[in-house]
């Protein structure tokens, strides 16, 4: 069993810049493809960036050249960065851990197997 529980979200103006974490506790983190996932009202869950055991990252093309995913294994905490937000960005933001090949990832910021543990979600809101 993994616990993941993200915080760091906000209310920020276009072009600022939300730094999100992801705490996990209840198995051993460094084992796990992580990724972030945001999902904005009326619209589907999508991967946003992702990052395998071996710290291999992938991004969604949106997202690359302003976001930074990344991981302290002694703290079990992983990092999303994000510059230059847009309105757009508006959403609900979730990291979930996946078990299965955890060293892969996919392009377009998933890793390649499927979630199994899950966040509760931060809410990021980019007012223009």
């Amino acid at each position: 069993q993994v616990q993941l529980v993200e915080s760091g979200g906000g209310s920020v103006q276009a072009g600022g810049s939300l730094r999100l974490s992801c705490a996990a506790s209840g198995s051993t983190y460094n084992l796990y493809c992580m990724g972030w996932f945001r999902q904005a009202p009326g619209k589907e869950r999508e991967g946003v960036a992702a990052i395998g055991s071996a710290g291999t990252t992938t991004y969604a093309e949106s997202q690359k050249g302003r976001f930074t995913i990344s991981k302290d294994n002694a703290k079990n905490t992983m990092y999303l960065q994000m510059n230059s937000l847009k309105p757009d960005d508006t959403a609900m933001y979730y990291c979930a851990a996946v078990p299965t090949y955890p060293t892969y990832v996919l392009d377009g910021g998933r890793c390649f197997g499927s979630p199994r543990y899950w966040g509760q979600g931060t809410q990021v809101t980019v007012s223009s």
